[in-house]
């Protein structure tokens, strides 16, 4: 699944600790294995334990919590085209105030 990420993104990655940039790592692989699912029609791609849905009032954002503890964390995208493929737009990453401007 290719990938853009937008300058919001990219400085609060920044921000994250260390650790928390490696939970998000980790969980990246497992993502794109799903967004490759999603993509193709599947009805049920998203493992439970990803939660992910939509973001609450920003019609096509949607979220996937990648840490529930130390603090949480969360990150919203969206569908793309790039290129001629579907792809993944990530726009802000950090705890549950990145909805605030998600």
């Amino acid at each position: 699944m290719k990938f853009q990420t937008t300058p919001a993104f990219d400085r609060d990655y920044k921000r994250l600790s260390k650790q928390h940039q490696a939970k998000f790592r980790k969980l990246v692989p497992r993502f794109n294995a799903a967004a490759e699912r999603a993509a193709a029609g599947e009805t049920a791609p998203w493992p439970n334990g990803m939660r992910v849905k939509p973001v609450k009032g920003a019609e096509g954002v949607w979220e996937v919590t990648w840490s529930m503890d130390d603090p949480d964390g969360r990150a919203t995208w969206e569908w793309v085209t790039i290129g001629d493929t579907q792809g993944i737009r990530w726009r802000r990453i950090g705890d549950h105030d990145v909805f605030a401007s998600p």
